[in-house]
């Protein structure tokens, strides 16, 4: 492997506002606006945003002393002639400027604040015109206009203000923090302009707490330099691990997450640590809260990056054993929190860490708690009740229905501890399995001339290859044919009646029973709803063979594993829904009982 070159050290820290506008000798420091760049461009909207955060801040109750309001990030390089030139966040730099300058106009000149200043290469004449503008001189270019505009904004916001100017001004000065990104001497401004303005791409946590991370404490070089070398070859390690969706999508249900996944192990470890509530509340809180730690006395960047490989080896080592994959996977697609998995880890052993994830587990499926040390007929008891009593017909049940069906799948997967089949649960996320009624329901859900068409094609597919049904078939033709005009709900409701009476299905009562149901892809549930056992079976098995993901148990109930007397693999009997019904309370309780079935 080719070893990580060491990167060129960024600055990187928070500022107030205050820090902003003095050189280190006391002189106004410029920032310099190259041809690279628009002009001034925020609209009036976007200046009394700013200025109404910034009063919303003033005013939150109970802040702590070491509270700010943070702002999105100014990212900048030296310019050649040694002023800073700024890549990223030259419209908020402006606009607090402009701000500033209405505090200055306020007060005598003896008590005015030196300010930065502001150098466009395109508009070498903007200083003078912040100091003298006009109406008339507004209408010169679009830069002039923004800036007279924006400069309005501010004067007519604290206008019935004038007793909340001083909480602002000290608000702004001293509470309110940028995010100083200054690039490192290698990196090139106009590539890194493009991407974050051009490409709409802004800087994320991660890439904050990278450059958190990559700076050198060490006055000793060959110590930092290693240091830099292990977190950047550990970052990309992590970073590859997590891309891979077998990874990923155990341990989160998060889909639009492409890049810097990364973030997942940075977000647990900071709240881990405890975030502060106008961390909690900013975009960058958590680069802030790292950064806010890599200050506090004790705490180096070495052994903050030992927390986050920690919270890396413990997700790696869930994922590589079978059993933990399925019991935490379970969990997180359940919607429970990875940091509170962690906490069950805590002073405890595996087999300790293990029932008690599968005591979290039975509280979620059966909605009760795990009755420690209870007889094996107890468990089997409240299974049992659990299954009964579920029905797809009350929509409150279905989710719980589909975590049902789902550790169903699960638990037969662990039931022997010699497979080493695992669960897809990037599949099963990504594809949107869902619950589905494994026979007909009543015609009455096909209430239109494309579904009922579509039920019509999808029956004929499977009915064309049945010996002696070709009448059948020719009904069917014959009124896929018709104009939409002649046909009617009571004509499709006949021909429909006929053919679930053929293939054995009675649809005069609805089965919304777990015996009746079974999980499906988005897909199948779309184009074959209603669709009678032998359709659904046969778009399964294709699936199947064509090596298309489908959970074992859907794959099982089609086949008729299931079922003690397989009379016809085309009907779904009464007696198959019962030996279905037995087979998942029967798998759910050794489950339990057993300890992960195994």
């Amino acid at each position: 492997m080719t070893p990580h070159k060491v990167l060129d050290t960024q600055e990187l820290s928070l500022r107030t506002v205050d820090d902003l506008r003095l050189t280190p000798t006391g002189d106004p420091q410029r920032y310099f606006i190259a041809n690279y760049q628009r002009g001034y461009r925020w609209s009036p909207l976007q200046v009394t945003q700013l200025l109404d955060d910034i009063l919303e801040f003033t005013e939150r109750p109970n802040q702590q002393p070491d509270e700010f309001y943070c702002l999105q990030p100014l990212v900048l390089t030296i310019a050649d002639n040694g002023d800073y030139e700024v890549v990223d966040g030259q419209q908020r730099l402006t606009t607090i400027l402009l701000i500033l300058r209405h505090f200055n106009e306020r007060l005598t000149e003896k008590y005015r604040l030196p300010l930065y200043l502001i150098e466009y290469e395109t508009r070498p004449d903007l200083l003078d015109f912040l100091d003298a503008p006009t109406e008339e001189k507004a209408d010169d270019n679009a830069d002039f206009f923004h800036l007279f505009q924006a400069a309005n904004a501010v004067e007519d916001w604290f206008i019935g203000k004038e007793n909340k100017v001083d909480d602002i001004k000290s608000a702004l000065l001293n509470r309110t923090k940028v995010i100083w990104f200054q690039l490192a001497e290698s990196d090139n401004a106009v590539e890194a302009f493009t991407r974050l303005n051009v490409g709409k791409i802004p800087l994320t946590n991660d890439e904050l707490i990278r450059a958190l991370f990559l700076r050198r404490e060490s006055a000793e070089q060959a110590e930092a330099e290693d240091l830099q070398r292990q977190i950047a070859n550990e970052w990309d390690q992590y970073e590859k691990a997590l891309q891979s969706n077998d990874f990923w999508f155990f341990i989160s249900n998060d889909q639009n997450v492409k890049q810097n996944r990364i973030s997942l192990l940075f977000d647990l470890v900071a709240d881990a640590n405890g975030l502060t509530e106008a961390e909690e509340r900013d975009e960058y809180g958590v680069f802030c809260a790292f950064n806010r730690r890599l200050n506090e006395y004790g705490v180096t960047t070495k052994s903050e990056w030992r927390e986050i490989k920690k919270v890396f080896m413990t997700l790696e080592e869930w994922y590589d054993d079978r059993v933990l994959y399925h019991l935490v996977g379970f969990l997180i697609h359940e919607g429970h929190d990875v940091q509170k998995i962690r906490g069950l880890t805590k002073n405890c052993t595996k087999s300790a860490f293990e029932a008690a994830v599968q005591a979290e587990i039975f509280g979620r499926v059966i909605g009760e708690a795990f009755p420690i040390g209870a007889a094996e007929n107890d468990i089997r008891e409240l299974v049992a009740n659990r299954v009964e009593e579920l029905s797809y017909e009350k929509q409150r049940d279905h989710r719980k229905i589909r975590s049902l069906l789902l550790l169903f799948n699960i638990a037969s997967l662990l039931e022997d501890s010699r497979s080493t089949v695992r669960f897809q649960f990037d599949s099963f996320k990504t594809e949107a399995w869902d619950i589905e009624h494994v026979r007909s329901v009543a015609p009455d859900r096909l209430q239109n001339r494309k579904d009922q068409s579509e039920w019509l094609i999808h029956s004929l597919e499977v009915l064309k290859f049945t010996d002696g049904e070709k009448k059948l078939c020719k009904k069917i033709g014959a009124f896929l044919e018709l104009p939409t005009a002649e046909v009617t709900d009571e004509a499709f409701a006949k021909l429909y009646r006929e053919i679930v009476k053929f293939f054995g299905e009675d649809t005069e009562e609805n089965d919304d029973s777990v015996a009746n149901l079974v999980l499906l892809d988005r897909a199948t549930n779309r184009s074959y709803k209603n669709s009678v056992f032998a359709v659904k079976r046969q778009r399964l098995l294709s699936l199947d063979r064509a090596g298309i993901f489908v959970p074992l148990c859907t794959r099982n109930v089609f086949l008729k594993c299931y079922s003690d007397h397989v009379e016809h693999l085309m009907f779904w009997s009464q007696a198959d829904r019962e030996s279905y019904q037995a087979a998942i309370a029967k798998t759910l309780v050794e489950f339990f009982v057993q300890g992960k079935g195994a």
